[in-house]
């Protein structure tokens, strides 16, 4: 079983909401859909779905064209941000609903809703209605709906987006093996790179309603093909500057210069893009972080057991992100020291060089 987009699109009104978009999607890992809010997650997933007319392209699931199917005859289950369950049926109801309204027999019906609870740990709960569940459990009943009806296609947008820190992390260590084994094509949307990289599989990175990148989720970390699929994986936001190169030695801002290491070192001179991750941008030098870069300190946070600080270097305001409680004076001048061999190099058409 695969879900495969073909030159897919969407419009609303004049305009091309999803640009042509083709992807192959398989079982046994996640496919994970990372872009900011209006990136255009929710609109692919519901022309995947079938709840949105696509302006051209095909969907196909196993080979068959569903491009004009219902999402009944496309066999998928759809679980919201939002807790979406019925408010006048108990939770058993709730998660046998799409197995009754197929006409299956109560044994099959109860057995089905039966596993499913006891993978989500809602049996104790079915006779209860959805006021009287927690936030957690709510979800917990859509996210077994979505198991006992053993969809071709699982969507799941933002499921855990509702929930409080504790139990995000909690189903989020779940999903994986909650699907694991079932043959179902399962798509996750995420604003959060945190969540895809913990989520593992494959990615899409969306911007503007396209795909900029898509491949194993790690590797795409490590190698984005271009400055906007490095933005789009960096929270908080990728530091990026225009630099200029001249003998193997980069150029920012006529204040901050370091010598190419890698493959960085065989750049010809000219002008470039360099972008940096926020946690290669640190508080204290190391062997590492060698480069110094001096900037007025303007926000500060403290967020766990890491430190944030952003600062102005000339033009640029860039984000470092340290693990340990660090100092800074808001208003006064910081040194920083970034790890020159974690930067991206990009040309003047935004592609990365190195």
């Amino acid at each position: 079983m695969a879900l495969e987009l073909r030159e897919i699109t969407k419009r609303v009104g004049a305009n091309l909401h999803i640009k042509p978009t083709s992807l192959v999607l398989e079982p046994g890992h996640f496919n994970v859909l990372l872009g900011e809010t209006g990136s255009g997650k929710t609109s692919l997933i519901k022309l995947m779905a079938g709840l949105d007319r696509a302006a051209s392209g095909q969907i196909l699931m196993d080979g068959q064209d569903v491009t004009t199917l219902s999402p009944q005859k496309r066999n998928i289950s759809l679980v919201h941000q939002f807790f979406v369950n019925y408010p006048h049926m108990t939770v058993y109801d709730n998660i046998a609903s799409p197995l009754k309204v197929a006409g299956m027999a109560k044994s099959e019906i109860q057995g089905r809703v039966e596993d499913a609870a006891d993978i989500l740990q809602l049996r104790p709960m079915l006779k209860r209605r959805p006021h009287e569940l927690s936030g957690g459990q709510q979800q917990r009943t859509a996210l077994a709906r979505a198991i006992a009806k053993e969809s071709k296609a699982v969507f799941l947008d933002e499921p855990l987006a509702n929930l409080d820190y504790k139990l995000r992390e909690e189903l989020r260590d779940q999903l994986p093996e909650l699907f694991a084994g079932r043959g179902a094509v399962v798509v996750y949307a995420t604003s959060e790179p945190e969540e895809a990289l913990l989520l593992g599989g494959k990615t899409a990175l969306m911007n503007d309603g396209r795909v900029t990148q898509f491949g194993t989720t790690a590797e795409i970390y490590r190698k984005p093909l271009n400055i906007v699929s490095a933005r789009v994986f960096s929270n908080p936001p990728i530091n990026s500057a225009e630099i200029t190169i001249r003998g193997g030695v980069a150029h920012l801002n006529d204040q901050v210069s370091w010598t190419l290491v890698g493959d960085a070192a065989s750049l010809r001179d000219g002008g470039y893009s360099v972008a940096v991750r926020p946690n290669y941008v640190v508080p204290v030098a190391t062997d590492k972080a060698s480069v110094p870069m001096v900037g007025r300190v303007l926000v500060t946070e403290l967020s766990g057991s890491e430190s944030s600080a952003h600062f102005q270097m000339g033009d640029n305001i860039w984000v470092s992100l340290a693990h340990g409680v660090h100092p800074y004076e808001i208003g006064k001048n910081h040194t920083f020291h970034m790890d020159p061999s974690k930067c991206f190099f990009f040309g003047s058409d935004g592609a990365r060089v190195a």
